[in-house]
C-alpha cells in the first residue's frame, strides 16, 4: 500500500519589529503588534499539531531569521520561502513538498487564530480521495487562510492580485481555465485592520469566540490596556 504523507505549512514572517500586523498600528503600537504576530503564531502551530497523520512545516521569510522561529517552535521543521514575491513562494513550497513525495499539500496563512481545525481536517479527507485536486478555505475579505493540491500547478499562483479582495475568485478562474476541481472549505475570517481585531477580541476576551480557543492571543488581549469596543 503506497504510503499517504500529508503536509501542512504555515507561512510565516519573521516576527520582527515594525514588520509584521503593521495595519494594526494604531489601535496597536508596533511592539504589540509584533507580540500579537507571535502569538497567532503560536496558537496557530498548536491548534494545527492537533491534527492526525500531517507533518506541520513552518515556511518562514526572511533568511537569517531561523532563531526567531525557533525560540517559537522549537523542534519544528523550518522551510525557507524562495521567489522574488508571494506567488513565486508558494509555487516552490508546492513544489518542493511534492518533491520529497508527500501527497497532499496544504499552505495556510497565520492571520486566522482562532480557525477551526476541522476546516483543516476536511480538506486533506477531500484531496485523499481524488488524484488531482484542490481545496481553498475563502476568508471574508476575498483571501484565502489555505489552499491544498494534490499535484502543483504554477497557473494557481500566476495573474493573481495578491493581498486583495480578488485572490479566491481569481485563483476559481486560474483553477477553471485548468480543468482544476476545487472545493471549497467554510469561510473565515482574517485579522488585518482595527474592525477585524475589535471583532477578535470582542470573541476570545467574552467568551463568544467560535473555533480554536486561542489561548495565547486571549492571554495577550486582555492585557492590552486598549479600549476596545464591542463587536456589533
Amino acid at each position: 500500500m503506497t504510503e499517504i504523507r500529508q503536509a501542512l505549512v504555515i507561512f510565516a514572517k519573521a516576527p520582527e519589529h515594525g514588520k509584521v500586523k503593521t495595519r494594526l498600528v494604531p489601535p496597536l503600537s508596533f511592539s504589540q503588534a509584533t507580540e500579537l504576530y507571535r502569538c497567532f503564531l503560536r496558537d496557530t502551530i498548536e491548534n494545527v499539531t492537533q491534527l492526525g497523520g500531517v507533518d506541520v512545516i513552518i515556511s518562514y521569510t526572511p533568511k537569517g531569521k531561523e532563531y526567531l522561529f525557533e525560540e517559537i517552535a522549537p523542534g519544528y521543521k523550518l522551510m525557507l520561502q524562495e521567489g522574488d514575491s508571494f506567488g513565486p513562494r508558494l509555487f516552490s513550497c508546492f513544489q518542493k513538498l511534492f518533491s520529497a513525495g508527500y501527497s497532499s499539500v496544504c499552505v495556510m496563512d497565520t492571520d486566522s487564530p482562532t480557525l477551526n481545525k476541522e476546516f483543516l481536517a476536511e480538506g486533506f479527507s477531500v484531496l485523499a480521495k481524488h488524484d488531482d485536486s484542490a481545496v481553498i478555505g475563502p476568508s471574508e475579505d476575498g483571501g484565502y487562510y489555505v489552499i491544498g493540491l494534490r499535484k502543483v500547478h504554477r497557473e494557481m499562483f500566476e495573474g493573481i492580485t495578491w493581498s486583495t479582495e480578488k485572490v479566491t475568485a481569481e485563483s476559481l478562474r486560474q483553477a477553471k481555465s485548468i480543468n482544476l476541481t476545487v472545493h471549497l472549505l467554510p469561510t473565515w475570517f482574517d485579522v488585518d485592520t482595527g474592525a477585524d481585531l475589535i471583532r477578535l477580541a470582542a470573541g476570545v476576551c467574552n467568551g463568544r469566540a467560535t473555533g480554536y480557543d486561542a489561548a495565547h492571543t486571549r492571554a495577550l488581549l486582555e492585557s492590552f490596556t486598549l479600549e476596545l469596543a464591542e463587536s456589533a
